[in-house]
């Protein structure tokens, strides 16, 4: 559209006023004719500038509380008219329309008002913007001849892209590509808000699903350095989720940075007790509770200090002084920690111990509510989305059978718990060994059970002598819990379900071992 272009006209209707009014006057500057509505028309005309209200052009008043406005044929044929088509110019001039150059417009936040943790229904449908995603889509669509301004954030370039007079058809396409973007956005927003009423109610999962998510950060490359990545973020993430946690010091993270830190800060969250996990590849080589937070951290990297060198590490605390010590002793090496938060003196020692203050990234992370914990996992496969829920929800430990001729110590008990809960976090077929609160060793993504059991044990060395085992799904033969009793292990717990359980359970009483069966798997492919 050349600068020349006359009669040019501009239509303005925002809710987010960030920046308007200077980039209104920059228009008018450039010879802009302004039209607006309601709130935005007022701001407008307080700050001095002349503005056409959308009443006097379509010659009809708002009506319903402002809820019909711009629905108007002369505004919609001002925006979707051909002036150049004969059909469509006979049109305007029969009916009194002018073509519009232009319009700026953003969209009712609804998204914020459904994020107010006290938000009624009846709230959220009255922040459902109808005008305003129909004025964008119609410019959008007719951005051959007029261009659809969404964003504050497009306002400094646009100005630009007029006064060099590159405001032509590529440049309208390209704000055409944003502007559906946007209302595609908008619409996702308000089906996952009704999708999630359903939920509540105990309702099926959606027949049809619509996803929408932000890019924040473009990322160096993804899992290997030829390929690209981005990472997107949903609209109002939870706090206690990676895509709302706040990076505090260190290097840009990585694709597979991201992955660890959410693996390493599910598993940490679920534990009461002050809790450490250590993460490598998606898998914890080191878990830990205890009652105080720095023997957490040095059970858990001592699980495989090996393993745990250049590892995520997950802390459900306050990182404080007397733990951030022994994270920094010599020969550790830790690529990134998530927690609640740090101490001063914590954070200062992090951010400036010599081969530390520039490369650790320390993370932080609200600890999630039992209810922000019940998300939906959505998993990618070419051509398609699986989705599921994610495996949250609380043990049902009132339906555990102990299955076994003795039972299992109260001391075996804790550490039968603890093994549970890490073991739904390890990859499968997943094999752990605990003693004492502490993870001794993990068999992790073997085709086998046999050969996680085999791992676990040599990972283990003799510190798992009188400990336990977890694994995420039944023993289908005897040479598991074999393997562990070879190991030294006293207690076992499981799903059960094989045909096999009784020669499983003859080979466990045989050993003397305990064994809880839990009816629940916790496979994680």
């Amino acid at each position: 559209m050349s600068s020349q272009t006359q009669p040019k006209r501009v239509l303005v209707s925002v809710s987010d006023k960030t920046d308007l009014l200077p980039f209104v006057q920059k228009l008018v500057e450039l010879g802009f004719e302004v039209v607006s509505t309601g709130g935005t028309r007022k701001h407008l005309q307080d700050a001095g500038v002349a503005v056409i209200d959308i009443s006097e052009y379509t010659e009809f008043p708002e009506i319903m509380d402002g809820r019909v406005k711009t629905l108007h044929p002369r505004v919609h044929g001002g925006l979707l008219g051909r002036p150049d088509l004969e059909s469509d110019a006979a049109a305007m001039s029969e009916h009194g329309i002018q073509p519009f150059q232009m319009v700026v417009c953003n969209l009712y936040p609804f998204e914020a008002t459904v994020a107010k943790p006290d938000v009624t229904v009846a709230e959220a449908i009255e922040n459902i913007d109808i005008g305003g995603p129909s004025m964008i889509r119609s410019a959008a669509k007719n951005h051959k001849y007029l261009g659809v301004v969404t964003s504050p954030s497009q306002y400094k370039q646009v100005t630009q892209a007029l006064k060099d007079d590159v405001f032509d058809e590529e440049f309208r396409r390209k704000l055409a590509m944003q502007a559906f973007g946007k209302t595609a956005a908008y619409d996702a927003a308000i089906n996952s808000y009704f999708q999630n009423l359903q939920d509540e109610a105990g309702e099926d999962l959606p027949e049809m699903l619509n996803l929408s998510f932000r890019q924040q950060d473009s990322l160096r490359y993804g899992e290997n350095p030829h390929q690209r990545a981005a990472f997107y973020v949903e609209p109002n993430a939870e706090a206690s989720t990676i895509a709302a946690a706040k990076q505090l010091n260190g290097k840009e993270l990585s694709f597979n940075n991201l992955l660890d830190l959410d693996a390493a800060w599910g598993l940490v969250t679920e534990f009461e007790e002050p809790a450490v996990s250590i993460m490598k590849h998606n898998n914890p080589c080191g878990c830990a509770i205890a009652p105080v937070l720095s023997d957490a951290f040095a059970n858990a990297y001592a699980g495989d200090p090996v393993s745990a060198f250049g590892s995520i590490v997950g802390v459900n605390r306050e990182v404080d002084l007397e733990t951030a010590e022994k994270m920094c002793e010599p020969g550790q090496f830790i690529e990134a920690i998530i927690a609640p938060g740090y101490s001063e003196d914590a954070f200062e020692l992090l951010t400036t111990k010599p081969k530390w203050r520039k490369n650790v990234r320390l993370m932080s992370c609200q600890i999630p509510t039992p209810s922000q914990r019940q998300l939906l996992d959505y998993r990618r496969v070419a051509g398609g989305l699986l989705v599921q829920d994610r495996d949250t929800l609380p043990e049902q430990e009132g339906e555990w059978n102990v299955v076994t001729d003795r039972e299992p110590t109260e001391k075996e008990l804790r550490d039968l718990k603890f093994a549970w809960s890490v073991c739904k976090h390890v990859k499968s077929n997943a094999i752990v060994f605990v003693k004492d609160g502490m993870v001794t060793g993990v068999g992790a993504g073997q085709m086998s059970r046999l050969d996680s059991a085999e791992i676990a044990a040599k990972k283990s060395e003799d510190r798992c002598l009188g400990g336990v085992v977890a694994s995420d799904a039944f023993f289908p033969f005897r040479d598991g819990i074999e393997q562990a009793a070879q190991a030294g292990i006293l207690a076992a717990i499981q799903p059960g379900g094989s045909r096999n359980d009784e020669e499983v359970i003859e080979a466990a009483n045989k050993a003397g071992i305990a064994m809880i069966f839990t009816g629940r798997r916790h496979f994680r492919h």
